[in-house]
């Protein structure tokens, strides 16, 4: 019988509405073998879902999601990297602060446009008190200022709205570095999402090879099957892997089912043993 994995998952540890833990179970619930957590430019909840891994006997594999830069927003995916290496841990505590810094001046401008929001009002929506937009937008939504998260984003906190503050990032070379001295390998993430040709693409991913990527994300929920075809063919005419996954955010992302996505997601378990 054929396994199903899925490489791309959100907890509560950023911006996603299940714990970690929940995160896992949803996992088993959907028939799963395996996931990785890929919270946003944190490993703040891997321990929790590894410990729930052995209890669903679910493999759970070391996951991040990065927010990286060139000359566009890029996302940079993570995985099967050790949690003891102290080089991904010192990089990260630099992006907490940064996020914290800009979390301070979000919540400045939404009070200076009339918006009774504090830092406090989102602890109630974090894990292990970390913060993000996505914990800022809930608080607004307790308040009734907004419906959704989206809208949230949409009228104020997304880039070009009053409220959008800009924050420091990595290079997409600097995480493949580090993920890469942690143990790992590395995958780029929803390629449709990268406002790329296919030619732009190459470019791109040929730079990123060069600089140690080992993957791109082949199987993804908003992927048209010309998008499939497409983005596998790049890979492969590039050398790399496949990873996949839902982008499962709870009920932050209505619609997106663990392992399935929007119900057109089958992920094979070869992906997963590829990197082995």
């Amino acid at each position: 019988m054929e396994k199903y994995i899925d490489l791309h998952t959100h907890s509560t540890a950023s911006d996603g509405t299940f714990t970690p833990t929940e995160v896992v179970k949803a996992a088993k619930d959907a028939g799963l073998s395996a996931i990785a957590l890929t919270d946003h430019d944190t490993i703040a909840g891997l321990e929790e879902a590894i410990e729930a891994g052995k209890k669903y006997g679910i493999e759970v594999i070391t996951g991040i999601e990065f927010s990286v830069t060139t000359d566009t927003k890029l996302h940079l995916i993570g995985l099967n990297f050790s949690l003891d290496c102290p080089e991904i841990r010192n990089v990260l505590d630099d992006l907490i602060k940064s996020r914290d810094s800009r979390n301070i001046e979000v919540i400045n401008k939404l009070q200076a446009m009339g918006f009774d929001v504090t830092l406090d009002d989102t602890l109630e929506f974090a894990s292990s008190n970390v913060v993000g937009k996505s914990q800022i937008a809930r608080a607004m939504i307790k308040k009734g200022y907004v419906s959704t998260v989206k809208e949230a984003f949409e009228k104020y906190l997304g880039i070009g709205t009053p409220a959008y503050v800009k924050r420091e990032t990595l290079s997409p070379e600097k995480a493949i570095e580090i993920i890469k001295k942690s143990g790992g390998f590395t995958s780029l993430a929803h390629l449709n999402q990268t406002n790329r040709s296919d030619e732009e693409l190459y470019t791109l991913l040929s730079g990123l090879k060069a600089a140690g990527l080992d993957a791109v994300e082949g199987y993804y929920t908003e992927y048209t099957e010309d998008m499939n075809i497409r983005y596998r063919k790049l890979a492969s005419d590039l050398g790399l892997k496949l990873t996949g996954g839902s982008d499962f955010h709870g009920k932050n992302k209505d619609g997106y089912a663990i392992g399935t996505g929007s119900g057109n997601l089958r992920i094979p378990y070869s992906l997963l043993e590829s990197f082995r």
